[in-house]
C-alpha cells in the first residue's frame, strides 16, 4: 500500500499551471482528471497530483529542499519529460541519466524546475535497488 494519497504544488493561476502540466504529465501517460477554480488534478486512473492556488490566498512559493518525483515507465519517458519541461519554460536542474550515490546503479532520472519554481524529478528504475 502506498503511504501518499496525492501531492500538490502551488501555481500563480490554474490556467498557467494547466498550460504546462497538461503536456508535461502526458509524457508519463497521465491526464487532467478534474479542474476547479482552485485546483487541477492529474493521474492515470485516480488523482495522484494537483496544482493549486494556495488556500490561504497568499502568493504561492516553491519549497526550499522540497521536490516531487514522478515515476516513469522507461528511460524514454524520463527523456521526454525533461525535454518537454525545458521546451516549455522549465529549467534544467539535472540532465537525464544515472546518478552517483543512488543505491540502484540502473536508475535513470532527471530534475527540472517548472516555470513557477517548483522542483520536479522523474525517475525510472526506482530509488532503491
Amino acid at each position: 500500500m502506498q503511504i501518499i494519497d496525492h501531492l500538490s504544488v502551488g501555481v500563480p493561476s490554474i490556467a498557467n499551471g494547466c498550460a504546462f502540466y497538461d503536456g508535461l504529465l502526458a509524457t508519463l501517460g497521465c491526464s487532467r482528471l478534474a479542474t476547479t477554480d482552485g485546483f487541477a488534478a492529474y493521474g492515470k486512473e485516480t488523482v495522484d497530483f494537483l496544482i493549486m492556488l494556495p488556500f490561504n490566498k497568499q502568493p504561492y512559493s516553491a519549497g526550499n529542499g522540497t521536490h516531487i518525483c514522478f515515476k516513469a515507465a522507461g528511460r524514454e519517458e524520463v527523456d521526454a519529460f525533461h525535454t518537454f519541461a525545458i521546451a516549455n519554460g522549465g529549467v534544467c536542474e539535472g540532465e537525464p541519466g544515472p546518478r552517483d550515490g543512488y543505491p540502484n546503479p540502473d536508475v535513470h532520472t532527471a530534475y527540472v524546475r517548472d516555470p513557477f519554481g517548483n522542483k520536479l524529478e522523474v525517475i525510472f528504475g526506482g530509488f532503491a535497488a
